[in-house]
């Protein structure tokens, strides 16, 4: 959270392979949140963890147009082009900002520690949207998942985590959660880091996090699995080798779907309206 905000942005965080001209409830969502924070500015769509950020701009420059919602690329591609002002500043004229999917890796590499990283913070705590599908998803979080077995039982060092852009430092993120069968990767996650929030998003599903009101929303045809591993008993990811199954007992586990979320401060389940 930025020091002395008093309006940070909306989270916005996609599962992946969102609807884009079928029914795009997410995409539209993300758009009304936009012109919500400044009618009169552009999204920035940042392209930086696709190798094919041409088409991937386009893509979502033909998205968004359904909505009236002008945007325009923000094409960073090395941590010398994050350090240009240029970068920066064009985030003041923007009402939010997307980050497409491709390899989270390659955003947190390139982007993460710049002078780009820094303003992208200070304008979110000044309320700009940021969202983010996939890849744009996962890098929000404080932990972020990099890799894993999504196979094999939890076990002790078959997730590859790594420092996510810190928009959301008490969660760790998954995406194409059930379609890739990635429940036992974020078991493992949590219990390796049970202070967090694990949260594992569907395609076609979103959550929209709103710090200020600790709440987050489902938006979208899918669910959201919550794993809260902070009141959890019996924990042996520090005793076990490395492969060996692990055990974490007394485990909450929260399924979500539209127009149910989830109170960030009590860690309890609501009913919304979306």
């Amino acid at each position: 959270m930025v020091e002395g905000a008093t309006i940070i942005g909306p989270l916005v965080i996609v599962g992946g392979h969102e609807d884009k001209f079928g029914h795009p409830e997410i995409l539209e969502r993300i758009a009304t949140l936009a012109h919500q924070h400044h009618p009169d500015l552009p999204l920035a769509v940042v392209t930086t963890a696709s190798h094919h950020g041409n088409l991937s701009f386009a893509t979502y420059h033909n998205a968004f147009r359904q909505f009236g919602l002008k945007v325009f690329p923000l094409r960073i591609d090395s941590r010398q082009q994050a350090d240009l002002p240029y970068a920066s500043q064009m985030l003041a004229q923007a009402s939010g900002i997307f980050f497409t999917g491709g390899d989270q890796l390659r955003i947190t590499s390139v982007l993460g520690g710049t002078p780009f990283h820094h303003a992208l913070m200070e304008s979110w705590g000044r309320g700009l949207v940021v969202a983010g599908t996939s890849a744009g998803a996962s890098m929000m979080s404080g932990t972020m998942i990099v890799a894993g077995d999504a196979e094999r039982t939890p076990a002790k060092n078959t997730v590859n985590m790594a420092r996510g852009m810190g928009l959301w430092e008490d969660a760790v993120i998954d995406q194409h959660f059930s379609q890739r069968g990635r429940v036992g990767r974020l078991l493992a996650a949590v219990a390796q880091n049970p202070q967090t929030l694990g949260v594992g998003i569907d395609e076609n599903t979103a959550v929209i996090v709103e710090l200020n009101n600790h709440q987050l929303t489902v938006w979208g045809e899918g669910t959201v699995l919550v794993v809260d591993g902070q009141k959890t008993t019996m924990n042996n990811a520090s005793e076990a080798q490395p492969g060996e199954p692990l055990t974490l007992t007394h485990v909450m586990v929260h399924i979500l779907s539209r127009g149910y979320g989830l109170n960030l401060e009590q860690r309890e389940p609501i009913r919304v309206f979306t």
